[in-house]
Formats: structure tokens, C-alpha cells, sequence
């Protein structure tokens, strides 16, 4: 029988326990050892590489000048911030978020830009988000010199392991090698990522999902994304692909095939009311599911009915992915929660009328209106795993 390759053992217990540390830091060898499932032996050999590489601090509990207390003080392990400084961006249509954070995901600044970059040339996207990029990491009190890595989330189908975005409602063009631009300019590695994977990843570090292995995430923004999280790792296709929600076939009609973004992506929602002035403007400002809320409160018809049929859609979708995957928990984000209650109503309702009988109460659906500040934040998380990885393994897993 062949065995498993030692080094890959050794990188994979090695993450597993940083990732510990990370999640349930301060914490002692022993609780690390019970949580992994590692010997003590491997547990001790391992918190005394990342200890001597600056990964993890040792912090003393107990008060060792108390001569009443027996033995040495208690000694917890957590993570080194300043062990490394990363970039994270959310990149929008109409609005682009940056945060910084250390290794153990404080924001140390964070900036928003509301600027419209959609379908500008690649020369002058690069340009922006090279000084959105710049003046957040001035913010933090730093230079680019201090800075590990950059992670910046787009919508679309983006293939991580190459950096190249397929094709997203951002760029004009397909197959854009945008993080070897964003890499050259910045003079630092520079990730691209998923949206959806990012805020994936968000919730697992810091949000709805930090007490889970596995779960599942639906984006309802501009472009449909999802996010599995399976054993503390992102699962991606073929090449690192992202996956593009918004393809899935729901069925066929007499103009032929029904994909998923044609019932409940934004531009579907939205086409449905008559775009006079003020409405085409919010469009045109990235606001226009917010001016679609106070409508459907006004009791506008369309877009109540808009609502009901993406509702619907989103609500059989769920019920398909949890039938293959029953996830734990599924997390719902995105401008399309804006639609309030005839949207929740619809998807609660088709949900429960498509989920097989056998998994009914097996995932718990959780809504969450997280701010661009989030979703920058998960973007960070994703280039602190990059780096969780790089300092002893180039064929680590792959998360």
C-alpha cells in the first residue's frame, strides 16, 4: 500500500495547527493536541517551529511571582500579529473597499471608494485600484515594504491558481491576467480571488461561519456566486475555478434553456420596472436594489413580482445544493436581501416545498447584510491562508 507523501503529512498538521491557534487562540499544547487530534509529541515539535519562524507567541498565564501557586504558569499559545501585514479589496462596479490587516485579521485601516470602473479599460481599473491599494496602506501607517500580499475579490469566474479573471461584469475583455498586473505595479504578490470565495472565507474567520468545518455561502450580488467550504478548506474546480451560480440550469422554456441569473440576478430584478430618471440613476450608482426596496414598500407591483419569482428560483437552488451537499448551514449575502420580505418569503417557501423529506432540518439558513468592509476583510483572510501555507510548503493543500 502506498503512503501518504511525509512532507505533505507534515505541511497539512502543520496548517491544521496554526489554524487551531487561529481559531481558538490563546490555547495550550494539550487543547491543540485534543482539537487536531495530533500526538502531544507532534503538537510540541510543531508550536516550536512556528514559534522560532515568529508565526504563534507564547503567552504565560498565572502570576509566576505568586509563590502560593505550585508549578509552572500555564503557557497559551495565539497568533504573532505582527507576523505579517496583507491587502484585501472588494472590487464593484461602482464601488471599490480596501482593508488592512495584520496576521491575525485586525484591520489596521480600511478606505472606500465610491467610483463607477465598470468596463473602463484594464489600464485604467489597474489605476485605480493601484491607489486604492496605496493610500489604504498609507492609512495604516505603512509602506507597500511592510505589506506580504494583496488579495483583491472581483465578481465573475475568476481561476485562482493563475490569477486569471475568465470573465467578470468589471472588464470588456475575457481571460485578463490581472494579477500579474496588479503584481508588477504593486511590487507585491498579488492574489485575485473570487468575491463569493472571499466572503466565503470571511464567515469562516470571522463571521456566521467561524464554528463550522464546512458550510455553504450564496452570493445574490451583481453576479451570482458560491462558496463551499468543506474541512476548513475553499473547494474549487478545475484550475482553482470559482463557481458562477448564475449558470445553473433551472430548466427549459419556450425560448430554451432557464438559467438561474435570468430569473434572480440583479439586471432581471431590476429590468422588470420601467427605469424613469431617478430610478436608472440609482442603476446607475450601484443602488439600485436599495431604490427597489423603497418601491416594493410603495407596493409596486413589478417589482414585487420580481421579487416573488427570484425568491423562488433562490429557493429551489438552496434546495438542490444542500441535496447534494447537506451543508450544516447555508449563509445567503448580497444587495438581493434589500428586497425584504416578498424575496425572503418566496425563497423560505420553495425551499421548504423542494427539500427532500429526509433532510428537512438538516441546514440552518442564516441571512447575513454584511457591509463591503466584510466582504474586503474575507479578501484579506484569503491572502493570510496563502501565507499560512508559503513559509513551509510549496505543495501544500490546497484551500
Amino acid at each position: 500500500m502506498k503512503t501518504a507523501d511525509p512532507e505533505l503529512m507534515r505541511a497539512i498538521n502543520r496548517l491544521n495547527v496554526l489554524d487551531t491557534v487561529r481559531r481558538h487562540g490563546p490555547i495550550s499544547r494539550i487543547e491543540i493536541s485534543e482539537r487536531t487530534e495530533l500526538s502531544t509529541t507532534t503538537v510540541s515539535a510543531i508550536t516550536a517551529s512556528l514559534l522560532d519562524d515568529g508565526l504563534i507567541l507564547p503567552r504565560h498565564e498565572g502570576d509566576i511571582r505568586n509563590e502560593a501557586v505550585r508549578g509552572r504558569p500555564r503557557v497559551a499559545l495565539e497568533l504573532n500579529p505582527d507576523a505579517a501585514r496583507v491587502v484585501g479589496g472588494k472590487i464593484a462596479a461602482n464601488r471599490m473597499v480596501f482593508v488592512v490587516t495584520n496576521f491575525r485579521g485586525d484591520v489596521l485601516s480600511k478606505l472606500a471608494l465610491p467610483i463607477r470602473i465598470d468596463r473602463q479599460p484594464i489600464g485604467v481599473i489597474a489605476d485605480l485600484v493601484e491607489d486604492g491599494v496605496r493610500r489604504c496602506v498609507l492609512d495604516a501607517g505603512l509602506s507597500l515594504e511592510d505589506v506580504d500580499s494583496v488579495c483583491l475579490g472581483f465578481p465573475g469566474v475568476i481561476e485562482h491558481r493563475t490569477g486569471y479573471i475568465r470573465s467578470s461584469p468589471i472588464f470588456r475583455d475575457t481571460n485578463v491576467d490581472f494579477a500579474a498586473e496588479m503584481s508588477t505595479r504593486l511590487s507585491t504578490p498579488t492574489i485575485v480571488e473570487s468575491d463569493a470565495h472571499a466572503i466565503t472565507l470571511g464567515h469562516h474567520w470571522f463571521g456566521k461561519a467561524r464554528d463550522l468545518e464546512d458550510m455553504v455561502l450564496i452570493s445574490l450580488e451583481q453576479t451570482l456566486g458560491l462558496g463551499v467550504l468543506h474541512g476548513n478548506s475553499l473547494f474549487r474546480g478545475a484550475g482553482g475555478l470559482s463557481h458562477n451560480l448564475g449558470d445553473l440550469v433551472l430548466g427549459t422554456g419556450p425560448n430554451g434553456i432557464v438559467r438561474l441569473f435570468s430569473q434572480a440576478g440583479e439586471s432581471a430584478i431590476l429590468g422588470e420596472q420601467q427605469a424613469d430618471g431617478r430610478f436608472a440613476e440609482a442603476i446607475r450608482l450601484g443602488r439600485g436594489m436599495n431604490h427597489a426596496q423603497a418601491l416594493i414598500k410603495a407596493d409596486d407591483d413589478r417589482l414585487i413580482s420580481a421579487a416573488i419569482r427570484a425568491g423562488e428560483a433562490v429557493g429551489l437552488t438552496i434546495a438542490n445544493i444542500v441535496t447534494l451537499f447537506a451543508p450544516p448551514r447555508v449563509i445567503l449575502v448580497g444587495s438581493s436581501l434589500a428586497l425584504g420580505e416578498p424575496f425572503l418569503n418566496s425563497l423560505r417557501d420553495a425551499y421548504a416545498l423542494a427539500i427532500p423529506p429526509s433532510l428537512r432540518g438538516v441546514s440552518e439558513l442564516v441571512f447575513d447584510d454584511s457591509s463591503d468592509d466584510f466582504w474586503a476583510q474575507g479578501a484579506a483572510a484569503v491572502a493570510l491562508y496563502e501565507l499560512y501555507e508559503s513559509p513551509w510548503s510549496t505543495t501544500g493543500p490546497a484551500l
